[in-house]
This record gives C-alpha cells, sequence and structure tokens, in this order.
C-alpha cells in the first residue's frame, strides 16, 4: 500500500475528508520530526569535532537512525489509519511513539554527560 496508495481507496467507505487532511497532518509532523532527527545526527558529527570518535559516532548514529525509522513509520502509521478509517475500525495504537520519545532521552542524557565531561577539562 505504500507505493500504491489508490488501493486504499478501494476499501471500505470514503471517510469524512477532514479526517484524512488530518491523518495526512499527523503524517506531515512525523517527517518533520524525522528531518529534526537527521539534522541533528548531522550537526553532532559536523560540529562537534573536538567530541571523542566513538561518542560523536554513537550519538550521531542514534540519531540518523531514529529519523529513518520515524520516516518509514510515518509511511506505515498513515496508510494504518486510513484503512481503519475506511474500514470503520478504531484507530490503530502502537508502541513506537513510545520507543521514540526513550530513544530520543538516551541520547539527550548522553550528551548532558558529554556537555558535563567537556566542561571539566
Amino acid at each position: 500500500m505504500w507505493f500504491a496508495p489508490q488501493g486504499i481507496g478501494e476499501e471500505g467507505r470514503t471517510p469524512d475528508y477532514r479526517f484524512s487532511l488530518a491523518n495526512e497532518r499527523t503524517f506531515l509532523a512525523w517527517l518533520r520530526t524525522a528531518l529534526a532527527l537527521i539534522g541533528g545526527g548531522f550537526a553532532v558529527d559536523q560540529f562537534l569535532p573536538d567530541l571523542q570518535w566513538g561518542w560523536r559516532v554513537g550519538l550521531a548514529l542514534a540519531l540518523l537512525t531514529a529519523g529513518v525509522l520515524c520516516s518509514l513509520r510515518a509511511v506505515n502509521h498513515w496508510v494504518r489509519c486510513e484503512r481503519a478509517m475506511r474500514r470503520g475500525e478504531d484507530l490503530p495504537v502502537s508502541r513506537f511513539p513510545t520507543l521514540l520519545s526513550l530513544a530520543v532521552a538516551v541520547v539527550a542524557v548522553a550528551m548532558v554527560i558529554v556537555v558535563l565531561a567537556r566542561g571539566n577539562r
């Protein structure tokens, strides 16, 4: 369904367009989050050259990976919600927001540790 969204239109009844547009806005919000995470990963790698290589690469890769997963999850969630609305089903639930929040929190704590450690030099 990712690459053939017209197939979604063949399922169930067409929902109120406001709900479809809200689903699309949510999709775009997920993409903005993914872009921010990817930008943060590149920023860590490019603007912290003095940071020990392992820390810099680890933090950058964690942010980049979270961005990739977030962008893929955005498409999946959009399709699942659109199908559920057309079928008159409950909207799907997901653990992904919790996992993403925890991953970002772990990276943030690691960055706080790095900043504090660099201040002691």
